[in-house]
């Protein structure tokens, strides 16, 4: 919401929302629906449907897949997410813990993530300074789910061991968006 804000003030901008079919769901395209009536901004929604997950595929990746199928599908534009530092941090953990190490790419096809060098309670604090509604899916405090765990239960112990890992990834992304220069 607070990339919404700050784009919406000077560019011409379409909201993409993905509805991921979870319990709570409906609460948040209501919000974003709300939200686009009250500032005349046009509003493209897909989701999950009725398709069903794969056996031996995870729910996470599975949406993962399906909502960046859509956003591929939409135009030329570029597509901007608010992908943040903890974000990346949380990617780079989950996929090292698989033996891969990946940083969250700057682009994806017309899909690009500015703000992958910014901390998640920069935007917390952009949209307390400037009263920017938000909402904060319950889905994500839901331990089933890998990057929840991660975030909630494992990154207070990562702290304890690094603290300064939000460094350490920050320079992987830079190395990602500028090259090992």
């Amino acid at each position: 919401m607070v990339v919404l804000d700050f784009l919406k003030n000077n560019h011409d901008v379409t909201v993409v929302h993905f509805h991921h079919g979870t319990a709570h769901a409906d609460d948040a395209f209501g919000f974003v629906n709300r939200y686009c009536d009250n500032h005349n901004l046009r509003l493209l929604n897909h989701g999950i449907g009725n398709d069903s997950i794969p056996p031996g595929r995870s729910k996470e990746d599975f949406w993962r897949e399906k909502r960046y199928n859509f956003f591929e599908r939409l135009t030329d534009a570029p597509l901007i997410t608010c992908h943040h530092l903890d974000d990346c941090v949380e990617t780079w953990i989950f996929s090292s813990l698989h033996g891969q190490g990946k940083i969250i790419p700057y682009r994806r096809k017309t899909i690009i993530r500015p703000f992958r060098l910014n901390r998640k309670r920069d935007f917390e604090l952009w949209a307390t300074m400037k009263n920017v509604p938000y909402l904060e899916d319950d889905s994500n405090t839901e331990l089933c789910y890998n990057r929840n765990y991660i975030r909630h239960k494992m990154m207070p112990h990562v702290l304890h061991v690094n603290p300064g890992i939000h460094k350490v990834v920050a320079k992987k992304v830079k190395e990602d968006e500028f090259g090992n220069a």
